[in-house]
């Protein structure tokens, strides 16, 4: 159990990591005006979610593992208000991906502010699923 918990965790900092930056590109590729600077832009988004893709695929896959070497925990409360906040992290997951995708297109799809702000969710989710995960309320 501690293994798959070892890394999950692994998997979980770099689902994050991802989460984390690619709305930063998207400020960024905002932000720029010019063909080959939004073509890179295009680029490190496109690597940046495949990687982040492999990490979120991962972390679940050894979450649902400790579940099944540990159905207890499904019985746990902390554990009904974790699972849906991690359902919200795979819904802002794909949302990243419609706005890569239309950003790709030539589409600003929102302002540098709102990305700026469209940032800040998953830093909300992380401190309220790693608060639920070691603490235990």
């Amino acid at each position: 159990m501690l293994w798959l918990k070892a890394f999950h965790i692994v998997f979980v900092v770099t689902w994050f990591a991802g989460l984390f930056y690619l709305p930063r590109l998207f400020v960024y590729h905002v932000a720029t005006s010019d063909a080959p600077g939004r073509a890179r832009f295009i680029v490190m988004e496109r690597r940046l979610f495949i990687l982040m893709s492999i990490g979120a695929l991962l972390a679940m896959l050894l979450g649902t593992a400790m579940i099944v070497a540990a159905p207890a925990l499904l019985a746990t409360p902390w554990m009904h208000v974790k699972l849906p906040l991690v359902a919200l992290l795979v819904a802002y997951h794909a949302w990243c991906y419609r706005l890569m995708i239309t950003l790709r297109a030539g589409g600003a799809g929102h302002s540098q502010r709102w990305y700026r702000w469209f940032n800040e969710i998953p830093s909300v989710l992380l401190v309220a699923i790693v608060v639920l995960a070691v603490v235990k309320p």
